[in-house]
């Protein structure tokens, strides 16, 4: 996969702007899924409209969904949406595969909501997506007396058997946010008391939302509890913007000397917080204040230029940061000291093996990154420049693209179209802080 090349030069200035950055992807997807179980329609405000999660809105479309424009929104604009929900009873398998394209967190989340489905759901994706491990959802699901089939025991496509999952208590073996929405959609179909053991707590949209449309959710010791059967009701969903989007541009400002930048309403939830957390520990002048809106926490962030050292990122921190690794990196290649980032196994199974991709790019720029069996190491330099790969992953897209803008020679990006995956509008949002 290649896609257009696009060459990135270095900034020539500070960075300035008051902007905001797509809605949240993660928040989107949910939105989505548990307004199809709702007992009526859901209005969802400005939701993401990208490559994932047109995946997840096509998806439930085909197991008897509506989607409609809401009033007021074009039948192209891809604005807001109303969600018909069919209720927990009224999701059915269509004929032929449900296809989640490129998003793991299509496939991993409708797995569960699906379990109390009526028919065979066969979920399936591109190649890409088919080559990423689903056992660590096969797995509860099948604890929870779900028959789910998986190529080679693991990989898409996955058939999920529609039926009456039973309450359990599962404890992952990896801290993810994925598995346990998937636990605790299969749980909404379940009589009893599903919980799910966190060792280290992970992003918690699901039960945030799940408990706005009524759900007895409850968060108790490191176990999250869902009452199963409920009767789930919301009138909207707004959707703040992605932290994780924002990530990419308030770190060219925390490499660009002089830059100065604010992005208004941000999705601030605490589990979101570990990159910006990072980087403040880094010495990164970044600030951010919250008020809570519609059950997440909404608010402003502002970064200005500092000076940066080096840290060590333990093992435990990742969960909360797991799609920033690459950015903070890239920040270490400018950072006085060393930085070691542990604990990343599993960002050898995202879109590309990205623990990999990142230290190839950070040294193929320059820089000097090493990997050491589940940890990053990388040490301080100038970037030179060249070429990244992006191998169809929109995080290294765009990571190429920032680090362009702090190199000397500049950066041409491979494959700069997959950046749309999670950023549309990208490119251009890069131009307006470089020319405000």
């Amino acid at each position: 996969m290649s896609g257009r090349t696009v060459t990135f030069a270095p900034a020539g200035g500070p960075l300035r702007g008051d902007l905001r950055v797509p809605s949240d992807k993660s928040i989107t997807h949910r939105a989505l899924m548990i307004g199809a179980v709702c007992s009526g329609p859901v209005v969802v405000r400005g939701p993401l409209w990208a490559a994932d999660t047109l995946s997840t809105a096509a998806c439930l479309r085909r197991v008897g969904v509506p989607i409609d424009p809401a009033a007021g929104t074009g039948e192209d604009d891809r604005g807001d949406v109303v969600v018909r929900g069919v209720g927990l009873d009224g999701l059915v398998a269509p004929d032929g595969s449900l296809d989640a394209g490129n998003s793991g967190t299509t496939l991993r989340l409708l797995a569960g909501l699906l379990a109390g489905g009526r028919g065979v759901f066969v979920l399936d994706g591109d190649a890409s997506l088919r080559g990423r491990p689903m056992d660590r959802i096969v797995d509860p699901l099948r604890a929870m007396g779900i028959e789910v089939d998986a190529r080679d025991g693991s990989y898409p496509p996955v058939a999920v058997h529609g039926g009456a999952p039973t309450a359990v208590r599962y404890a992952p073996p990896m801290a993810s946010a994925q598995v346990k929405s998937c636990v605790l959609l299969a749980g909404l179909h379940a009589d009893g008391v599903t919980a799910v053991v966190e060792r280290v707590p992970s992003r918690d949209h699901t039960e945030r939302l799940l408990a706005e449309a009524g759900a007895e959710v409850r968060l108790e010791g490191d176990a999250v509890t869902l009452v199963g059967r409920p009767r789930l009701s919301l009138d909207e969903v707004r959707v703040p913007g992605d932290p994780s989007s924002a990530a990419f541009l308030v770190t060219a400002a925390a490499l660009v000397p002089g830059s100065s930048l604010t992005v208004r309403r941000l999705c601030l939830n605490p589990t979101r917080l570990g990159f910006f957390e990072a980087l403040r520990e880094m010495g990164g002048d970044v600030e951010w204040c919250a008020c809570a809106r519609g059950g997440e926490p909404v608010g402003d962030l502002s970064v200005r230029w500092a000076p940066l050292h080096g840290i060590r990122l333990a093992a435990e921190r990742v969960p909360a940061l797991i799609d920033e690794v690459p950015l903070l990196a890239l920040l270490a290649t400018a950072a006085g000291g060393e930085t070691v980032l542990d604990g990343l196994g599993e960002l050898r199974v995202k879109e590309s093996d990205r623990l990999a991709a990142i230290a190839t790019i950070v040294s193929g720029l320059g820089g000097t990154a090493e990997v050491e069996e589940d940890s990053l190491r990388v040490r301080p330099g100038r970037l030179r420049g060249g070429l990244v790969r992006a191998m169809g992953d929109h995080r290294m897209a765009m990571l190429g693209a920032v680090a362009g803008l702090c190199s000397d020679e500049g950066v041409r990006v491979e494959g700069m179209d997959a950046a749309a995956v999670s950023f549309p509008g990208f490119e251009a949002a890069l131009r307006e802080v470089q020319a405000a």
